[in-house]
């Protein structure tokens, strides 16, 4: 693992579950971890309610674009973590791969939101503290 491991999310549409876990990452680790997000069929913006779900726990997501899964950034990451986009997300041997079974928040308002982003915090942790320990090794 490299000094600054990278993590890529990936989701359908990168404007919920992905951006909210990218933007827990970011918040938690700081520039120790580089983060990545994309969607299989990226959303033409991020879900509001992702965004003012976030806001209340003083994460800021709003400057956040849904940005399509590319095979490179795949490549350029050490850990991919997929959250509901099936088998669109390319296999490279070598990587660590995650796949979050979470609740899609699309269409949903924050009130349903909240517990999805709560439960991407607590993932988001045990990631760090993972990363972390294969760092130290």
């Amino acid at each position: 693992m490299p000094d600054r491991p990278s993590v890529l999310f990936v989701c359908v549409h990168n404007a919920g579950r992905s951006q909210m876990a990218a933007g827990w990452l970011r918040h938690l680790a700081g520039d120790r971890i580089e983060v990545r997000s994309a969607g299989s069929a990226p959303a033409d913006s991020i879900n509001p309610s992702a965004v003012e779900a976030m806001a209340e726990e003083g994460v800021d997501i709003t400057s956040a674009t849904p940005k399509v899964l590319t095979r490179d950034a795949v490549q350029q990451s050490d850990v991919v973590i997929t959250m509901g986009c099936g088998d669109a997300c390319p296999i490279f041997t070598g990587k660590r791969y995650e796949d979050w079974e979470l609740p899609d928040p699309a269409g949903q308002g924050v009130e349903a939101v909240r517990p999805i982003r709560d439960d991407i915090r607590g993932r988001v942790e045990e990631l760090i503290a993972s990363l972390e320990v294969e760092q130290i090794r």
